[in-house]
């Protein structure tokens, strides 16, 4: 079985900043798109669904389908959506909300 992640890191060359997820310390590239430096990372689900608790991560990448929202800084985002700044604190958002 492979488990090596099909992402790869495009962004080598960019300054890293300090991230938090889950209370999973993380160096993601400054200004990348948070969805995608978050995959590039491991971090493959970012949230639960209320119904089922199925995980979720991105999908789209264009701010249409909403499975990658996470909180931020108590309020929850799109990842899809944001760009990577230093001191972010991420979490998965509690069940129910959007």
């Amino acid at each position: 079985m492979n488990n090596a992640l099909p992402f790869e890191d495009l962004e080598a060359g960019r300054a890293r900043v300090a991230v938090s997820f889950g209370g999973q310390d993380l160096h993601l590239p400054e200004g990348a798109n948070l969805a995608a430096a978050l995959l590039g990372a491991g971090i493959t689900t970012f949230r639960h669904t209320p119904a089922s608790g199925a995980p979720r991560g991105p999908f789209c990448m264009m701010g249409a389908c909403f499975d990658c929202l996470v909180e931020v800084d108590g309020v929850t985002r799109q990842a899809c959506m944001m760009e990577v700044s230093d001191g972010l604190v991420l979490d998965m958002p509690q069940a129910g909300e959007r």
